[in-house]
């Protein structure tokens, strides 16, 4: 099981979207079990890539354009894992 706990920032780490993609594979080929909470951010915004994420993803085509495929990956694992449904939390 995977809880992934996505916040604000969470596409700015090309490290966590690596990973990301990697956990839903695993899920793909098996009956692995995925969670996600998402922290202060709408699960919109991570599915549309919106706002602070949106950003991240400028930034991210801009330092990857040789590998514009691993970014779309992440792209479409962050569709894919906002589908799943999970927790929603605030930050008070």
């Amino acid at each position: 099981m995977s809880i992934i706990v996505f916040s604000k920032d969470y596409a700015s780490s090309t490290w966590c979207l690596s990973e990301l993609v990697k956990i839903l594979e695993h899920r793909k080929s098996s009956q692995y079990i995925v969670l996600p909470v998402f922290y202060d951010v709408d699960p919109s915004q991570v599915k549309k890539q919106t706002g602070s994420y949106a950003e991240a993803f400028a930034r991210h085509e801009g330092n990857f354009k040789p590998e514009m495929e691993m970014v779309q990956r992440w792209r479409d694992a962050l569709k894919e894992v906002s589908d799943l449904g999970g927790m929603v939390l605030q930050d008070r």
